[in-house]
């Protein structure tokens, strides 16, 4: 298989699970391992991510400028920018502490993204059933140490099936938030830290881009940034609908079948 069609699969992968709470990074780690795809150090995942954040972008452009614009004159405005800046925090400390370390040892293991899977998805369980009287029902209405616990949860998505997106929709339901408001903090908070790593990842790897790598990167980023265009609003209707508990239990099940995988001799 051409590695641009390859590129593609994967990119469309990415923007189908970038926002759900399933861990991303691990679809496209186990994805790459089945198409043969070789991503040395992990650059084309992360790099890809960056079309799945634009697409929520585009989505939210008016919220966004609606932001950017208030930001002189608007307190309210002022307060959300300071509280995406400050939940963004932990996950940038975590980055250029543990990231290398990951990347090295974590990022290929389906034992590591197994056991993620289904400890995740065990405790979205919880959370879901525990999950009423949520007293925050808009991200307006986020606090900031709200705001810097939810990023500390986010912190934990540097392992590889933790899930970004779970792990800030969790852990905003834990602090208080509804679970359409934990969605959407979740996707504002995507924001700021793809662009970082998206930044640094480019910064680090300028000497190694080709152009068959180049292309690979931009057939991936593009068709991240489409499929992640069609997945968003039904996901956000769909947790206003029935919760997270489908997410969950695909976790489980698929967190199975990867230590099934590992018990059998796959590595």
């Amino acid at each position: 298989m051409p590695t641009t069609v390859q590129a593609a699969l994967l990119g469309i992968l990415q923007g189908l699970t970038e926002f759900l709470p399933v861990s991303s990074t691990a679809h496209l780690i186990l994805g790459a391992r089945l198409l043969g795809y070789q991503d040395p150090g992990g650059i084309f995942i992360v790099m890809i991510q960056l079309g799945s954040v634009l697409a929520v972008m585009w989505l939210y452009r008016a919220r966004i400028l609606e932001i950017l614009a208030g930001l002189p004159s608007r307190p309210e405005a002022r307060h959300f920018a300071v509280m995406l800046v400050l939940a963004t925090i932990p996950g940038v400390v975590a980055g250029a502490v543990f990231a290398d370390y990951v990347k090295r040892v974590l990022y290929y293991s389906p034992l590591v993204i197994g056991v993620s899977f289904i400890l995740g998805g065990l405790v979205m369980i919880a959370v879901e059933r525990m999950a009423h009287g949520a007293s925050i029902r808009s991200v307006d209405g986020v606090p900031m140490g709200t705001a810097v616990g939810v990023g500390l949860f986010q912190a934990l998505a540097i392992v590889p099936g933790v899930s970004r997106s779970g792990a800030t929709i969790v852990g905003g339901m834990i602090l208080g938030l509804d679970r359409p408001t934990a969605a959407e903090f979740s996707f504002f908070l995507a924001m700021p830290l793809m662009f970082g790593a998206f930044t640094h990842d480019l910064f680090e790897a300028r000497s190694f881009l080709s152009g068959a790598r180049v292309l690979e990167i931009a057939v991936g980023f593009v068709m991240a940034f489409l499929a992640a265009l069609v997945v968003v609003k039904p996901f956000v209707s769909i947790v206003r609908r029935s919760g997270f508990a489908m997410f969950a239990w695909y976790r489980v099940a698929l967190g199975a079948v990867l230590l099934g995988a590992v018990a059998a001799g796959w590595r």
